[in-house]
């Protein structure tokens, strides 16, 4: 099975911590030469130093806000007009915060739509030509299991994830023919700081223990535990990979059997 990155360049976004950073990781020790797309400068500095160089791979970072999509549109397309092609992209950012639905004030679906639909939009529109032109394109999309099962009391991140995955089916229709597949990995309950917020926020909301609130949701997991970040980062380093070439236009649960539909 060929897993091997070697002169492939990966943008990873939101790559300084948790799941993005652990795709970094990933793709840097399989040879690629990485590079981080984050809004904190100091903590893109920290992350580049850790990832592997072993096979002679040059890693860079990007500094871009999320939450201004010209600001991304603008220091991306400066980096590609001075680095060139970028084989890999991996789409992926913070969620919206918890919440529901019916009391979501319509500046928070504009906000999640921005980060998410338009910015993976952004950074797609940047990378196409060049994937075209080296014959060889990944666009892999961190959504959520949400868009198979909508999640208790994340309702705007329900609404924006769905977008996003029938964007990534539609560019995945379109892109085939070039040779380019993206897809999506769809993460269950992974222990990052996204998590722990999750259920510091149910444990407020509810005046319950964070235990019995953690508790709760492992009980919905039938292997019982959390993912690890970096379980979730195997199954994006596989996508990305040559072996995955016939694989296009999918939704990947990596969730420890949560999601109950097929």
């Amino acid at each position: 099975m060929n897993l091997d990155f070697k002169n492939k360049r990966a943008l990873v976004a939101g790559s300084t911590q948790g799941i993005g950073k652990a795709v970094a990781i990933e793709l840097a020790l399989l040879g690629a030469n990485v590079t981080l797309l984050a809004r904190n400068e100091e903590a893109l500095k920290k992350t580049k130093a850790e990832l592997n160089t072993e096979k002679g791979q040059q890693h860079s970072y990007i500094v871009a806000d999320f939450s201004d999509p010209e600001e991304v549109r603008k220091n991306v397309n400066h980096y590609i007009q001075r680095q060139g092609t970028v084989n890999i992209l991996v789409n992926n950012t913070g969620g919206p915060p918890a919440g529901p639905i019916n009391s979501a004030k319509t500046e928070e679906f504009i906000s999640a739509f921005n980060n998410h639909l338009i910015c993976n939009h952004i950074l797609a529109q940047a990378c196409i030509d060049g994937m075209k032109h080296s014959g060889y394109g990944r666009i892999i999309n961190i959504i959520s299991t949400s868009v198979k099962q909508p999640l208790h009391n994340l309702g705007v991140s329900n609404t924006i994830r769905a977008a996003v995955a029938n964007w990534s089916k539609t560019l995945a229709n379109e892109l085939g023919v070039f040779g380019i597949t993206v897809n999506n990995v769809l993460p269950g309950a992974t222990s990052t700081q996204r998590l722990q917020g999750i259920i510091e926020n149910n444990s407020a909301k509810n005046n319950r223990p964070l235990d019995d609130v953690k508790n709760d949701m492992l009980k919905e997991i039938p292997m019982k535990r959390f993912a690890e970040a970096t379980e979730i980062a195997n199954a994006v380093a596989f996508l990305a990979s040559p072996a995955a070439a016939y694989i296009n236009g999918v939704n990947l649960p990596v969730d420890g059997g949560r999601t109950a539909c097929l």
